[in-house]
């Protein structure tokens, strides 16, 4: 059994935020080993104990009216305060499929993610305007890259 999970929730509601998951997903179960198990939930089907039994996670959301979506707004309301003391210090980043500029989401979710005294690893990767398919370029390296960088310790 692994002794590393990496979690990553993502909302994913269209064709497009579909590819961007698998693309993360497929990246992140490309680097798995013996010691490093990746699990991926939708917002709604993820909660505090997936949290609790992760040592890293990936964040995506869509771009809703300027905020995170209903479905991961839902995801922390659940896992705020059973995590709050127990999970300082958790390495994560985040990903946003922005119709606009994604600045009203990505504040939302570092606000949160501030609350709970997690560690951004990355900057927010946030996918802009209409849809390009070197979005998928960079979803997989950030998939691949949070894998391995918990497999290997770095955070």
């Amino acid at each position: 059994m692994a002794d590393k999970r990496l979690l990553i929730v993502a909302h994913a509601p269209s064709d497009n935020t579909k590819a961007l998951k698998q693309a993360v997903v497929d990246a992140a179960r490309g680097c798995e080993t013996d010691s490093l198990d990746v699990v991926a939930r939708a917002p709604l089907d993820a909660g505090p104990d997936d949290i609790l039994a992760a040592q890293a996670v990936i964040l995506g959301t869509t771009e809703n009216l300027g905020y995170m979506s209903g479905a991961l707004k839902d995801f922390f309301d659940r896992s705020y305060y059973p995590c709050l003391e127990k999970t300082q210090g958790l390495p994560y980043c985040l990903y946003i499929r922005a119709g606009h500029d994604g600045t009203g989401t990505r504040r939302a979710v570092e606000s949160i993610t501030t609350g709970l005294r997690w560690r951004a690893v990355q900057p927010p990767l946030v996918f802009k305007g209409a849809w390009q398919d070197s979005f998928l370029d960079e979803a997989r390296d950030l998939g691949a890259a949070m894998a391995a960088g918990l497999d290997a310790g770095i955070f």
